[in-house]
């Protein structure tokens, strides 16, 4: 982690559907050039939480900060342009437009064209599936191609904090092993990584920190290496109260 104030903050975040309570009076920061997982079963928050950041739910409470100003109440647009740029679960690509109009959707809040020609010169290179398939229409490619589209659209749009929701979603081990050494890439070029997975193990390799997300709350959250060898990792990560788990250290 750096020194000084976080790239991110949440403070007290509590996201409602109706009278359920998704996410539960929150706080989490991010560092400038972290990657931060938040792990957990499904339904435990994960998704509302980094839906909230993204100005797409509006919280019941609690505020978030990005570089030093809240974030609630602005247009999702100015989200992006404030440097936040989101993945989602499901990639949502326009299968009827090509690979090249796809990554072009990033860059609308730009008015840089050269430096987005060049991007996409950069972008090509780093995904050259992408190159290869820019006039063909997004619906063709894999599901793992497909995911490297949803990245490099987000990363089009400059952000300082790239947000990935279950990126492994769906995808075999071997395109998986492809997309998390795209991510520890992505941190080495200044990018900060909010990351959102259901799998566990593969988080651990590529984060500074971890938290472990149940019931809209973290159970758990500190260094990678301490949560993964946790004494109460089990308990925390699928819920299970148990007395051993909750007379543990």
């Amino acid at each position: 982690m750096t020194s000084g104030a976080p790239l991110l903050a949440i403070s007290g975040l509590v996201v409602r559907y109706g009278a359920v309570a998704a996410v539960r009076e929150v706080d989490l920061q991010v560092d400038e050039s972290e990657i931060v997982s938040i792990i957990g079963p499904n339904g435990a928050g994960k998704t509302s939480l980094i839906l909230a950041v993204a100005g797409i739910i509006a919280p019941a409470a609690g505020t978030v900060i990005f570089a030093g100003r809240t974030l609630g109440g602005i247009a999702l647009e100015d989200v992006v342009a404030q440097g936040i740029a989101l993945v989602p679960e499901g990639r949502h690509i326009f299968a009827s437009l090509t690979v090249m109009e796809n990554l072009l959707l990033g860059a609308t809040v730009r008015r840089d064209s050269r430096a987005v020609a060049a991007d996409l010169d950069r972008f090509f290179a780093m995904f050259p599936i992408l190159a290869e398939r820019r006039r063909q229409p997004a619906g063709q490619l894999s599901g793992g191609e497909q995911q490297q589209l949803a990245i490099a659209r987000a990363l089009l749009s400059r952000p300082r904090l790239l947000m990935l929701d279950e990126p492994s979603l769906g995808l075999s081990p071997m395109m998986v092993d492809q997309i998390y050494a795209l991510l520890s890439t992505i941190r080495t070029q200044g990018v900060t990584i909010l990351l959102v997975e259901q799998n566990a193990e593969r988080v651990f390799g590529i984060s500074n920190r971890v938290c472990v997300m149940s019931g809209g709350k973290f159970a758990l959250a500190g260094d990678a290496a301490e949560i993964k060898s946790h004494p109460r990792f089990d308990a925390a990560y699928f819920g299970v109260h148990v007395r051993e788990a909750a007379s543990g250290p």
